[in-house]
């Protein structure tokens, strides 16, 4: 079987479970197989639908990914399980730098058009132990740089850096712009996956 044809398998089946009557799918999406890969700075694309819907729309037909001029969206390979095909941004690695064209060519609305300001990809969080500016290292401020929403999404406070998290888009450009890399990999600042009716502080 063709990679493209058992990834577009995939996500029939996932359809399928989802649909399925009583507590058979709940259980099948809670198991290690169903788990969404939408973690700290791992992110879905501008625009995306609530992840507990999204791998069951998403056609897994890498338009997005071919679309993207930064090389920004990955398709999840087979390791993924049933989220293998769906696009993900591993916003340490290439952030998003909201060019808005995968939102364009979605054929199915998994991800949906979006102004570019009203983007929320997840929320930028500051690891106050680690960045530099807030222990005081250097005088460093280099999110505030690359953000692109400066003085609203991220503004200076006695120069440390503070996240306004009705501005913050996600695009993880601090994220992958930020000097400061912790223990486990992380940086000083990371993009926090918003979900539904979840509200994450920075």
């Amino acid at each position: 079987m063709k990679r493209r044809s058992f990834i577009k398998l995939l996500g029939a089946s996932l359809t399928s479970l989802s649909l399925l009557p009583g507590t058979a799918g709940a259980r099948f999406l809670q198991s290690p197989v169903a788990q969404s890969p939408v973690t700290t700075n791992r992110l879905r694309p501008p625009g995306a639908v609530p992840e507990e819907i999204f791998p069951g729309k998403c056609i897994r037909c890498g338009r997005c990914v071919e679309v993207c001029p930064y090389r920004s969206i990955i398709m999840l390979d087979i390791r993924a399980g049933i989220h293998a095909g769906t696009p993900l941004v591993e916003a340490e690695k290439i952030p998003c730098y909201l060019c808005m064209k995968c939102v364009d060519v979605c054929p199915t609305g998994s991800l949906q058009r979006i102004r570019q300001q009203d983007t929320r990809m997840g929320l930028a969080v500051i690891n106050r132990f680690h960045c530099a500016a807030w222990i005081g290292t250097i005088l460093c401020r280099t999110c505030y740089d690359k953000c692109p929403y400066a003085e609203k999404a991220i503004r200076l406070d006695q120069l440390r850096p503070v996240i306004d998290e009705s501005s913050c888009t996600g695009c993880g450009l601090c994220t992958n712009a930020c000097p400061v890399t912790v223990p486990g990999g992380n940086k000083a600042i990371n993009i926090e996956p918003l979900y539904a009716g979840e509200k994450v502080t920075a």
